[in-house]
């Protein structure tokens, strides 16, 4: 079978949402009346500290589909100033935040066993201020939340090839920056982190023998499996990766916008930024490429991302091993087509509904395991209820 990007389509039920005259529908996805809306149609679960799991209405998989967002759409009502990112999270909402995830990830690790048979992946993308308000593509919910996916391989060989050069496709050496032009002090930067669960996979085994993703991005395999992600120590690690993206990220394009600027401040790694970025001659030349085409290139320049926007993803890889990537985010960008998969969403109550019963017994019976662990109380919909 040829290997290459898969198209899907996932059919959903229509929502009845209607968009206040004058607004622009990305303005009020941002709005509490929108969150308000998605928890009491789709919310399954809520905590003290604001994680709201629910049902992906609009979902990539009629399999199991769910996320987390942390929703703070109340309590701070500047979509640009909430936090986007794990490492804005209070500490003791990401205690919590990281015992959802390790219950939802065993929970579909343990429902969807064999590796030949399901695509199983979790993982989060930056939903922040590099978008203006109104430009196509903006997120609907301008709030971090993680995606919990479970794809049918069956489908996923079933489907047609994706257009390879797809801008979706955002992956090592073909639409990357950082791929492109820095593949080597970019794997080099995130060699220096102390890493002991997280070990680097560089030999490409990690990619998805039905679709060849992903491409060229740093990966790690998660060593001792899923057990390993009730130790404190996985997690902190998982967020040693966000941080030496971030202080890539920033160091390049504080460069692009200052020619010679100084560490950017509060680094995570200034000292790995100093001895691996700002002496490279191929970090440095990029980055004058860069500068000089947003010089001369007033669309080029308007579409720069200049503050850190990812994709960090643990997926399930064909032999059976968990692994964590991460990746440049690009709008319009879902985090599924890391992967190679792209979803394509088509309203059709009657295909949606004949799945639905299935999909919502999957979630209830993990909202089950959250409320028993304490991370949580149930929420009733016109869907479902509260037992």
């Amino acid at each position: 079978m040829q290997s290459g990007p898969r198209e899907i389509e996932t059919p959903f039920r229509p929502i009845p949402l209607e968009v206040p005259e004058g607004m622009m529908p990305n303005e009020f996805f941002n709005s509490t009346e929108n969150l308000n809306d998605l928890v009491h149609n789709n919310g399954l679960l809520v905590n003290p500290e604001n994680l709201l799991l629910y049902r992906k209405a609009l979902g990539h998989s009629n399999d199991f589909d769910a996320s987390i967002i942390y929703n703070t759409s109340n309590c701070i009502l500047d979509p640009l100033g909430r936090p986007v990112r794990r490492t804005q999270v209070p500490d003791q909402v990401k205690h919590v935040w990281n015992r959802m995830n390790q219950v939802l990830i065993e929970y579909m690790l343990e429902q969807f066993p064999d590796p030949d048979e399901a695509l199983i992946l979790a993982g989060e993308a930056s939903l922040d201020a590099t978008w203006p308000l109104t430009s196509a593509g903006v997120p609907s919910i301008r709030m971090l939340h993680n995606h919990f996916i479970v794809f049918d391989k069956r489908q996923l060989r079933e489907a047609r090839l994706a257009d390879a050069d797809n801008p979706n496709l955002t992956d090592g050496g073909q639409h990357s920056l950082f791929q492109a032009y820095m593949h080597d002090v970019y794997h080099q930067f995130f060699s220096q982190l102390d890493l002991q669960i997280l070990r680097p996979v560089t030999d490409g085994t990690c990619r998805l023998e039905l679709t060849g993703y992903p491409q060229g991005l740093p990966s790690w395999e998660v060593q001792g499996g899923v057990e390993v992600l009730k130790n404190i120590r996985f997690w902190r690690e998982y967020d040693a990766i966000l941080m030496g993206f971030i202080d890539f990220y920033r160091t390049f394009f504080t460069q692009v916008s200052t020619r010679n600027a100084p560490i950017p401040r509060d680094a995570y790694f200034p000292e790995q930024i100093e001895n691996t970025l700002i002496y490279n001659n191929d970090f440095l030349k990029t980055a004058k490429k860069v500068r000089d085409q947003c010089i001369h290139d007033a669309k080029y320049a308007n579409a720069i991302r200049w503050q850190p926007a990812f994709k960090q993803l643990l997926y399930r890889d064909d032999s059976g091993r968990l692994i964590i990537t991460i990746s440049q985010n690009s709008i319009g960008n879902a985090i599924t087509e890391l992967l190679g998969v792209v979803v394509k969403r088509t309203p059709d109550a009657d295909a949606y509904e004949a799945k639905e019963p299935r999909l919502i017994e999957r979630l209830l019976e993990v909202r089950r395991r959250l409320v028993e662990a304490d991370l949580g109380e149930p929420i009733g919909t016109r869907y479902w209820g509260v037992e």
